[in-house]
Formats: structure tokens, C-alpha cells, sequence
């Protein structure tokens, strides 16, 4: 007897039955949302290419971060713009700078609010490097050994204001130990670490670095941020990242990395992250701007698309407005 006609079908005629049958599911709960804090009061500063997206100082960062928690919004995660910058990034790692004040006044206005901190110096320093260079250098190679150690001191100085993770991502040899030893001797024990494994030198990156005023004053980061060809270097970056202690690794850029994300998935036995970057939001921006493209849709499929290749939890600036599209389902 042949098979009969449209069986393919039967389960995608009503909304009910599609959605009963759904395979991959998200939720505001797998959802991070960067946030960018400055200095001074009052701030809301728009960053022209990330429509939607603000530089905050601390008291409208609490505000948006209200927002951001009764929508149930799983975690954010908190990239600083200090006052001063210098050679060393000293502000990435005073006990007074930008991010460890905005996590001080968020746990005590919002103590439930999960706050997860960027750990890097590439913020902080005057060239925009993600470590420190070499004397007075204008050129050459990051230095890794007493960089590490300086991300070990802004991991416990976060974690001491309250973060409740930390998430390196210079892109450092032996980083996730040296911030895990460093946590541990402090008593901050209990803190997990997000680890940036597997980030990519992208070009995805360039709306981020103007929103967090970063971008390399010389050169560029190949030398320390992964070469987009490689995969199996990725692995290995993942690998040496969970025997140094990762809780949770990343996989960075998302979108143009998909098939990196499933490999990453298969083998990883710790929960895998992916960071649907800047470059990947202001381009479903930009097009929506102009009214070629559904822009809730595309951002929506797009999450899926992460989470279909294996991501247990997504950093996206999408997430205010994919979690609101998902309370109307």
C-alpha cells in the first residue's frame, strides 16, 4: 500500500500542533544581555552602529537592568568604559572602577539580578590591546605571564563587589587557571567562570569596539584571538580551557561559527555558550532599518539557529526584544 498523501503536513497546520512538535525551544532564561556602563549620571548614550543600544551610566544601567530581569532575562553581563585609561588598564582592576561600583548598586537594588563581568584589560588600556605590552612599546606581542595575572586581580576584585561570574576573554595562555587559582585563594571558591575558548580575530567585532571604545590604537589582535579558518585549533582552545577549570566555555562569533558551535557541543562536557556578536546585530539592524527584512523574525530565527547548533545559553543583543516576542507565544 503507498503511502498516503501529505503526511508531512499534518502536523504543521495549526499553531497548537507546531508547537507541541517543536525540536528546539528557547527561553529568556538561556538568554545574556551585554551592557555597557560609563561614568557620570544620568547617561544614555546611543551608539550609532547599534541602534537600540546604549552606553549607560550606573543609574540607568540599574533602570534597564529591571527591565531586563521581569522579562526573565537569564543573566547580563557588564562591559566597562572607565574614566582614565593607561598603559596597564589599572581601572580594569580598582576596586572603585566603573564595573565593580554597577555591580555594587545593582545587587543592592536588584540583589536577584545574575551579573556576570567581562574580564579583560582591552577597555581599560590606552592602546586598546587585550593585555600589557612590553615597556613603552607601540608595537609587538602582548605580554601573556604578567597579563594573567592582572585578570586574576579584576576577577577577584568583581567577585568581591558581587559578581556572580566572571567571564574572561583576552584570549590569554593559562588565563581560566590563573583566575581560578586567584578566586580560590581569595575564598570566592563558588564562583564559575565563563570562559571565551574559542574567539575568533573577527571582523564581526566592529560595532562592539565602538560602544566600548576598544579598538587597537596599532596593530590588530591576530596575534592572541583565533584565526577564523581553524577548527580544530578551537577545539584544543576548548579542551585546555575545561582541564583549567571552565565551567561554561564560548564559542565567539556565533553566526558565521555555527558549524565550530556543533563541534564544540558534541565533545564538551561542560555547558557551551555563544556570543551573537555586535557586527551580527547591527546587519539585521541596518536591514530592518530600511524595510528589507523582518527584523524580530530574522533575530528570532537567528537564536534558533545558535541554539539548534548546540548553545545551552546565548550573549545577544537581541535578547530584550526575543524575550518579549517569546511571552506573546
Amino acid at each position: 500500500m503507498p503511502f498516503p498523501l501529505h503526511r508531512m503536513r499534518r502536523l504543521r497546520g495549526q499553531s497548537w500542533a507546531r508547537a507541541m512538535v517543536r525540536e528546539t525551544r528557547l527561553h529568556p532564561s538561556q538568554l545574556i544581555e551585554p551592557f555597557f556602563v560609563k561614568e557620570g549620571t544620568r547617561r544614555r548614550d546611543p551608539i550609532p552602529s547599534m541602534p537600540g543600544i546604549f552606553q549607560l551610566s550606573i543609574d540607568t544601567l540599574v533602570e534597564e537592568c529591571k527591565v531586563s530581569n521581569a522579562l526573565g532575562i537569564g543573566a547580563v553581563i557588564l562591559f566597562g568604559l572607565p574614566g582614565a585609561k593607561d598603559p596597564r588598564g589599572g581601572e580594569g582592576y580598582a576596586e572603585d572602577g566603573i564595573v565593580p561600583r554597577a555591580i555594587r548598586e545593582l545587587k543592592k537594588v536588584i540583589p536577584d539580578l545574575y551579573v556576570i563581568t567581562d574580564v579583560c584589560l582591552c577597555e581599560y588600556t590606552d592602546h586598546g590591546h587585550c593585555g600589557i605590552l612590553p615597556g613603552k612599546a607601540t608595537q609587538g606581542s602582548v605580554m601573556n605571564d604578567p597579563t594573567i595575572d592582572l585578570l586574576g586581580q579584576q576577577s577577584v576584585v568583581h567577585a568581591a563587589s558581587g559578581a556572580d561570574m566572571v567571564a574572561p576573554s583576552a584570549m590569554m595562555d593559562g588565563q581560566v587557571q590563573a583566575i581560578r587559582k586567584a578566586l580560590d585563594s581569595r575564598g570566592f571558591d563558588s564562583i564559575p567562570i565563563l570562559s571565551y575558548a574559542a574567539k575568533y580575530a573577527s571582523a564581526f567585532y566592529a560595532p562592539f569596539r565602538d560602544a566600548a571604545q576598544s579598538a587597537p590604537k596599532f596593530g590588530d589582535r591576530r596575534e592572541y584571538q583565533m584565526d577564523p579558518a581553524n577548527v580544530r585549533e578551537a577545539l584544543r582552545e576548548v579542551d585546555l580551557d575545561i582541564e583549567e577549570g571552565a565551567d561554561l566555555v564560548m564559542v565567539k562569533p556565533a553566526l558565521s561559527f555555527l558549524d565550530v558551535l556543533r563541534r564544540v557541543a558534541e565533545r564538551s562536557p561542560v555547558p557551551v555558550a555563544a556570543y551573537n556578536v555586535s557586527g551580527e546585530y547591527a546587519m539585521v539592524k541596518a536591514a530592518a532599518e530600511r524595510g528589507w527584512i523582518d527584523g524580530d523574525r530574522i533575530a528570532m530565527e537567528i537564536l534558533l539557529s545558535i541554539r539548534r547548533a548546540g548553545a545551552d545559553v546565548i550573549l545577544t543583543y537581541h535578547a530584550r526584544e526575543v524575550a518579549r516576542a517569546l511571552s506573546k507565544l
